[in-house]
């Protein structure tokens, strides 16, 4: 995998905040990235459940409204909105926990897209002070990356590439630089300013540590 870790952490934007839902006030991470691709193009590779393995997880299920998806060692759920090619909705179930996911796709001319993923969780604040955005947020920012290195050069990994990447040297710097991106996030959320830092340094070394954690 040939990844220019400086150019990826600076081309994703990253937004942590709140919302109200029924069952209470929620978190929610925002990660967004500007593909040089076109909308279709994206749409399909994001929800093709031949291409979802080239660059995230292989994928089992019905990919479709309503229908329930399962990603390979990591998190399953169930399809509540689709509207092609522009966005869907789907809970996002792991570990025992369940929390939502949302996906927009925007054109920017004809061969630009901008991708914009939200994942909308209730945390509690013991569990938010230990880990931060980065928790979840890490996880995600690779797999954008993922996703870029597929719509630029059409390259598959498998899991077995990842890995390995992972516990280099070069994607222990992703790692710790996605983690600190999270933790400026947080900061300009108004999250205090030495929480944040030490959450992050949490989430840091458990991440170079042990490799990527599921979402």
């Amino acid at each position: 995998m040939k990844i220019d870790v400086t150019h990826q952490i600076s081309a994703v934007r990253r937004k942590v905040g709140k919302r109200v839902l029924e069952a209470g006030e929620a978190r929610v991470i925002t990660i967004g990235q500007t593909y040089d691709a076109p909308l279709d193009d994206v749409w399909d590779a994001c929800t093709n459940a031949e291409r979802i393995p080239r660059w995230f997880l292989p994928v089992s299920g019905d990919l479709a409204l309503g229908g329930r998806y399962q990603l390979e060692g990591n998190a399953g759920g169930i399809i509540e909105r689709c509207d092609p090619p522009k966005s869907f909705a789907a809970t996002w179930e792991y570990g025992g926990d369940i929390s939502w996911i949302e996906l927009r796709l925007t054109a920017e001319g004809e061969e630009r897209t901008r991708f914009e993923l939200e994942h909308i969780a209730h945390v509690d604040d013991e569990r938010w002070a230990e880990f931060g955005p980065g928790a979840v947020g890490v996880g995600w920012d690779s797999m954008v990356m993922g996703l870029a290195l597929h719509l630029s050069t059409g390259a598959s990994v498998t899991p077995d590439e990842a890995m390995a990447w992972v516990a280099s040297e070069e994607g222990r710097r992703f790692m710790t630089e996605a983690s600190e991106a999270w933790c400026a996030a947080s900061i300009d959320s108004g999250e205090d300013e030495q929480s944040a830092r030490a959450a992050a340094a949490r989430t840091t070394a458990a991440y170079t540590a042990t490799g990527e954690e599921g979402q």
